[in-house]
C-alpha cells in the first residue's frame, strides 16, 4: 500500500502538467491509499481535488510546496484543522511579501506559522547537515526526509546518504514521487510548459527539462521495486496522522452587522417590517406577507440572516452617497430582498420562485448579485475593505485558462516556430472551436462528445493548408496535439469581477489571500465555483454601465428640466413607450437593443412589463435551442390553441401561454410534473447550468420521463419537456435576472422616448 505524498497539479502554474481531478482519478484507479495535493505555495487547486476525492472515496491530504529563500525546499501537509490555518496564514504571508504571482518566504516565516503541520524536507545539491538540523528543531517528530526515486542514474548513492543522514539526526525517511504530470504521456506537455516558463524552446531547454517520465503518477508493483519496503510503510503512517478534510471548513459570518440589543433574526425582521410598509403604505397585498413569513422562517432555520443584512449594509452604503444599485440574478426571487431595497423587483408582478434561491436540501448560503454604478462600484468595494479590512475581506479568484489562441501562440514558440508562422496560426485559428479541437480531460464526457467527425478532420486540415501548413508535418501535428491538451489548463489567478468573501476573524485561516495585479485589491486562492463547493459567503459587487447612464440621465433633467426623477419614479406601463419598442425603435436601450432583440419586437409587441420580461429571456440560445421561441410567438398570435395536459402543468405555464421560457419553470415543472424535491430540482438546474462543458444530465432523464409517466403524462410530452431542458442547457434564463434587467430596458426606454436629448447626452457621457 501507497500514499503519494508529494504532488503539484497544474495549479502549479507552468509547471504541474495534469488538473487535479485527473491526479486523484488516476490515484485511485492505481489503488493508492491516499493522496496529497501540495501545489507550490497555493491551495487554489485543491477543492477541485477535494470533490474529485469525495466522488472516488479516496483520502485526500492537503498541503503545499515551498522553496524557502535561504534554499531548503519543504513539502508541509495539515493534519488538523488548526495545522490547515497555519498552512493558509504561511501561504497568505508569502505572497503578500511579494508581488503578484510570486512569493518570499524564509526559515523564520516556517518557525513563525507552520507549529502543527507536518514536514516533508525534499533534500537539495548542498548544505544538506544545515538545512535538516534547523527543520528538525522546527518540527520535532514531525518531519521526515522524502527520497524520491527518479531514475536519474544516483539513486542508490542518494538513499544511501540520506538514510546515514537520517539516521544521524534521528529523522526517518519516506517515500515520495515529486509527481507533475498523472501519466507519463503528458510528458511531452510537461516539457513544453517547462519552456514556456523559462521563456525558451523545447530544443534550447536541454537540463531544465525532466530527464524522464517518471514525474508522475507510478503503479503500486513498479514503486515497491524502486523503494524499500519500509520508506513505502512510511507514507501510510504519515496519511494516518492526518485528518484533516474541507468539509470541516466552517464559514462565520460578521459580527458588527447587527446593532447592540439586536439578534441576527429579531433586526432582520424588523428591517424587512419597515421595508413592507414604505414599499406599500397601505398594506402588502396577502401574497407577499405570505411570501415573506415563509422566507423568513427559512432563512431562520439555515441561520443566514447575517447573509442578508452584509448584502443589506452595502446596498444602504451605495443608496447613502447615491449610488445607483440594483439587485438582479436569483435574488430577484425573494420577497424579502425586495423589503430590504436589495432588489427592485416586485414578487407581486412576477411568479417568484423561492427554491432557486435558498433550498433547505442545498443547504448553502443564497447568491445575491448586486449591480452598482460601474464608475462608482470602486467606492463600495473600498468601503468593504474598510469595514472589514484586508485581513477579513478579498475578492474571488478568477482562474485565467489557456484558450485555443493563447494556447497555440505559447505551445508554437515553445516548439521552436518562428513568429511570423504562431501569428499566422493564431490568427487563422479564430474558428478554432470546442468541437474543432477538443480539450482533453483525460477521458471525460465531454471530451468522447467532442470527438472530431472525418469531415471535421477534413476541414480542419483544408484549413491548415490556406494558412500555408503541411497538416502531415510531425511537428505541426504535434502541436496540436500539444495545444488540445493545454486548453483549458490554469494560466494564473485573476481577480473576480466583484465577488467578495468577508469573514468574522482573520480570512488567512480560511483561505490563503494574495496581492492582485490592482493596486488596493487582495483576492483569495479559491474562485466562485470553490466557494460555492464550500458553502462560503460571497457578496458580488458588480458594475453597470446602464446605472451609470440612468444616474446621469436623471441629473440632466434635474438640472435643465427641474424635475427630480429616480428609476423607481418613471411613470409605469406607458402606452407610447411599448409602441416604441415594438417598433424595435430601440439602439440604446438596455438589453433590447442586438438585432436579435430588435428582430423579435416587432413580432412579440410587448405591451406591458411581463412581456418585456418574456422578451428579454426569450432570445437566448436556451428557448431558440429547445424550439420554444416559435411556438409560443404562434400562440400569442392566436394561430395555435393554447393546451396544458393537467392542471399542475397549467399554473407552471399559463403565463408563458404552455410554453417554458424561464429556468424556473423549468425546475417547477420537474416538481410538480415528475416528483421533484426542491434539492433534487435544483440539483437539475446546476445539471443544466453545466452539461454543454461537462455532460451530467444523462441522470435526469429517466427520473424525470419516469416521475412523468408515473403521474399520468404521456411518453412524448415527457420526451418534449426532456428536449426543453436540453435546450436550456444551451443557456437558459431565470425569470428573476430577467425581471430584474426588464426594469432597466423600460427605464432607459421611457427615457429614449421622452427624452431623447438627455438620454443620448447620458450615453455619450
Amino acid at each position: 500500500m501507497y500514499a503519494e505524498l508529494h504532488c503539484l497539479s497544474n495549479f502549479s502554474f507552468l509547471r504541474g502538467a495534469s488538473h487535479p481531478e485527473e491526479l486523484v482519478a488516476r490515484a485511485h484507479e492505481l489503488g493508492y491509499s491516499a493522496i496529497a495535493l501540495t501545489d507550490e505555495c497555493s491551495v487554489a487547486g485543491v477543492v477541485r481535488a477535494h470533490l474529485a476525492a469525495k466522488e472516488y472515496g479516496l483520502k485526500l491530504l492537503i498541503g503545499s510546496e515551498f522553496a524557502l529563500a535561504e534554499g531548503p525546499q519543504v513539502v508541509l501537509l495539515a493534519p488538523d484543522r488548526a495545522a490547515y490555518g497555519d498552512l493558509s496564514e504561511l501561504i497568505t504571508r508569502g505572497r503578500w511579501a511579494a508581488e503578484k504571482g510570486a512569493y518570499r518566504l524564509t526559515v523564520e516565516d516556517l518557525a513563525q506559522h507552520s507549529g502543527r503541520c507536518l514536514a516533508l524536507w525534499v533534500p537539495g545539491k548542498d548544505g544538506l547537515d544545515a538545512q535538516l538540523e534547523s527543520l528538525r528543531d522546527l518540527f520535532p517528530d514531525r518531519l521526515w526526509i522524502a527520497f524520491e526515486s527518479l531514475l536519474d542514474g544516483r539513486d542508490r548513492e542518494r538513499l544511501a546518504a540520506l538514510q546515514a543522514l537520517g539516521a544521524r539526526y534521528g529523522v526517518p525517511l519516506v517515500a515520495a514521487g515529486n509527481v507533475q504530470m498523472h501519466k507519463r504521456r503528458r510528458k511531452r506537455l510537461h516539457d513544453v510548459l517547462t519552456a514556456i516558463r523559462l521563456g525558451t524552446t523545447v530544443d534550447a531547454a536541454g537540463y531544465a527539462l525532466a530527464p524522464n517520465g517518471e514525474n508522475c503518477l507510478r503503479p503500486r508493483a513498479m514503486l515497491a521495486r524502486r523503494y524499500p519496503p519500509a520508506l513505502l510503510a512510511e507514507t501510510l503512517r504519515v496519511a494516518e496522522r492526518c485528518t484533516f478534510s474541507l468539509d470541516e471548513l466552517r464559514y462565520e459570518y460578521p459580527d458588527e452587522i447587527v446593532p447592540e440589543g439586536e439578534t441576527p433574526q429579531s433586526y432582520l425582521r424588523k428591517l424587512t417590517e419597515q421595508g413592507m410598509r414604505a414599499r406599500w403604505p397601505n398594506g402588502e397585498p396577502p401574497k407577499v406577507r405570505q411570501l415573506v413569513e415563509r422566507e423568513l422562517a427559512l432563512i431562520a432555520e439555515l441561520k443566514y440572516e447575517p447573509y442578508f443584512l452584509t448584502v443589506y449594509d452595502v446596498v444602504k452604503f451605495a443608496r447613502g452617497r447615491n449610488i445607483y444599485c440594483q439587485g438582479r440574478g436569483s435574488a430577484a426571487n425573494s420577497a424579502v430582498c425586495f423589503c430590504l431595497g436589495i432588489t427592485e423587483v416586485d414578487p407581486d408582478r412576477i411568479h417568484t420562485l423561492f427554491e432557486r434561491f435558498i433550498s433547505r436540501e442545498r443547504n448553502e448560503p443564497p447568491d445575491i448579485d448586486v449591480d452598482f454604478e460601474h464608475e462608482r462600484r470602486e467606492e463600495v468595494i473600498q468601503y468593504i475593505y474598510g469595514k472589514y479590512g484586508r485581513e477579513r475581506a478579498a475578492l474571488a479568484a478568477t482562474v485565467i485558462t489557456y484558450r485555443t489562441r493563447s494556447a497555440v501562440r505559447d505551445v508554437g514558440k515553445a516548439l521552436g516556430f518562428s513568429r511570423e508562422q504562431v501569428d499566422r496560426l493564431a490568427k487563422n485559428f479564430q474558428w478554432w472551436d470546442e468541437s474543432a479541437v477538443p480539450a482533453d480531460k483525460g477521458g471525460s464526457a465531454a471530451a468522447s462528445r467532442a470527438e472530431k467527425p472525418a469531415r471535421g478532420q477534413r476541414v480542419f486540415d483544408e484549413r491548415l493548408r490556406e494558412a500555408g501548413f503541411d497538416p502531415e508535418n510531425p511537428r505541426l501535428r504535434l502541436l496540436v496535439d500539444l495545444v488540445r491538451q493545454l486548453r483549458g489548463f490554469p494560466r494564473h489567478l485573476s481577480q473576480h469581477v466583484g465577488g467578495f468573501v468577508i469573514a468574522r476573524d482573520s480570512l488567512a485561516r480560511l483561505v490563503p489571500v494574495e496581492n492582485a495585479a490592482m493596486p488596493e485589491r487582495t483576492v483569495i486562492q479559491w474562485d466562485k465555483d470553490d466557494i460555492e463547493a464550500l458553502g462560503l459567503l460571497k457578496v458580488d459587487c458588480l458594475g453597470l454601465g446602464m446605472l451609470t447612464v440612468l444616474h446621469k440621465a436623471f441629473d440632466l433633467i434635474e438640472k435643465h428640466r427641474g424635475r427630480k426623477l429616480t428609476p423607481a419614479t418613471v411613470p409605469a406601463e406607458d402606452p407610447k413607450v411599448y409602441e416604441m419598442i415594438s417598433r424595435a425603435d430601440t439602439i440604446g436601450v438596455f438589453q433590447i437593443e442586438s438585432r436579435a432583440q430588435m428582430s423579435m419586437l416587432p413580432r412579440l409587441k410587448p405591451r406591458c412589463f411581463y412581456d418585456l420580461v418574456i422578451e428579454i429571456a426569450i432570445v437566448r440560445p436556451g428557448p431558440i435551442q429547445g424550439n420554444m421561441v416559435h411556438p409560443y410567438l404562434r400562440r400569442r398570435q392566436g394561430l395555435e390553441p393554447v393546451s396544458y395536459p393537467s392542471d399542475e402543468v397549467r399554473g407552471v405555464l399559463e403565463r408563458t401561454l404552455g410554453v417554458p421560457i424561464f429556468q424556473e419553470q423549468v425546475i417547477k415543472l420537474a416538481m410538480v410534473a415528475a416528483g421533484f424535491t426542491a434539492g433534487e430540482a435544483d440539483g437539475l438546474r446546476r445539471a443544466m447550468a453545466a452539461w454543454h462543458r461537462r455532460g451530467g444530465l444523462e441522470p435526469y432523464e429517466k427520473r424525470l420521463i419516469d416521475g412523468m409517466r408515473a403521474k399520468g403524462y404521456s411518453e412524448e410530452y415527457a420526451r418534449q419537456i426532456y428536449r426543453q431542458i436540453l435546450g436550456f442547457g444551451e443557456y437558459g434564463f431565470p425569470e428573476s435576472h430577467s425581471a430584474s434587467f426588464a426594469l432597466l430596458a423600460y427605464v432607459s426606454a421611457w427615457l429614449k422616448c421622452y427624452e431623447p436629448a438627455v438620454f443620448l447626452a447620458a450615453l455619450i457621457n
